[in-house]
């Protein structure tokens, strides 16, 4: 498959220039090491080398940052843009994502009162309860969804993963016995959330689960009964959130963290990698350590540690 340079500029709003008096095409994206003359690749503002990177690439289109003065070597182009990573993840999803083909896989288990939109796709050996799935949503393989679950459109779920079995709750009594508490909520998925391979997601003991708009929650993260995710916050892999924990928006959750249960994080908040918080955070906040604390004790601690 050949995307010429036309094809390229009805993705990519930016300054082209170069050698344009040249027919350019693409067949492939491809990492700077790695790049073929049919390639195209992108190059980061951080990278201090840039240009002779550009002088020694094979690559013919290659995606920069504005204002970096940069010369096109002979036969090639250069793209100047706000942001090369997110512009090179356009061209990805335009070109070269393969789409699936709504539908449902013979194998999967459909209850019969479940209701699915006929634009989705349920993949091979699924199960999926009495739940309701939106439009242009992909439930890839071994997903287990159970009753009461409420997914919306352009939602995508991975292998593996389920979604609204009973979480985690009981209470011992005066002779001993051990009473789990009841699950009669059930899990809501606002619309284009991505949710990645076996992970699980309790549905709500009274209430729902929730997961707002546009969140997007990594391979192996448990998510407790009760638990809200603000819009656009990104959970990421090996998390564990705490039942009744509610996360802001925008906010987000480094790999490894614990969340203790019915804690409040902030939106546009930050929580570094394999942190323990115990404690509500603010908006707008870095907190890291275990236990987790604001960002500006946790460095003045380590300062401290390193004098003894």
């Amino acid at each position: 498959m050949m995307i010429y340079l036309d094809q390229i500029r009805e993705v990519i709003d930016g300054n082209y220039f170069g050698d344009l008096h040249h027919v350019f095409y693409i067949k492939n994206v491809s990492t700077i090491s790695d790049a073929e003359k049919d390639s195209l690749i992108w190059i980061k503002n951080s990278i201090e080398n840039k240009q002779e990177l550009i002088d020694n690439t094979l690559a013919s289109i290659i995606i920069i940052p504005f204002n970096c003065n940069l010369i096109p070597a002979k036969g090639k182009v250069l793209i100047e843009v706000k942001n090369p990573r997110l512009t090179f993840i356009k061209v990805i999803e335009k070109f070269f994502v393969s789409k699936t083909i709504p539908g449902i896989n013979p194998t999967a288990f459909i209850h019969p009162e479940a209701i699915i939109d006929p634009t989705s796709f349920i993949g091979p050996f699924c199960y999926i309860g009495k739940s309701t799935i939106g439009k242009n949503t992909c439930i890839f393989g071994n997903v287990h969804i159970y009753d009461n679950v409420k997914i919306g459109n352009n939602v995508n779920i991975h292998a593996g993963t389920v979604i609204g079995a009973d979480g985690f709750g009981y209470e011992r009594g005066e002779d001993g016995v051990v009473y789990k508490f009841p699950h009669i909520g059930g899990v809501v998925i606002e619309d284009g959330v991505e949710i990645g391979s076996n992970t699980c997601i309790d549905k709500g003991t009274l209430g729902d689960t929730l997961i707002k708009y546009n969140a997007k929650i990594d391979n192996l993260v448990h998510i407790a009964h009760n638990v809200e995710v603000g819009a656009n916050t990104f959970v990421i892999a090996n998390a564990m959130v705490g039942g009744s924990t509610k996360i802001g928006e925008s906010t987000w959750i480094a790999p490894s963290v614990s969340l203790m249960n019915g804690i409040s994080i902030g939106s546009n908040a930050t929580i570094g990698m394999a942190s323990l918080v115990t404690k509500n955070v603010p908006d707008g906040m870095t907190w890291t350590g275990f236990p987790a604390k604001p960002l500006s004790e946790f460095l003045e601690l380590q300062s401290k540690l390193k004098k003894l």
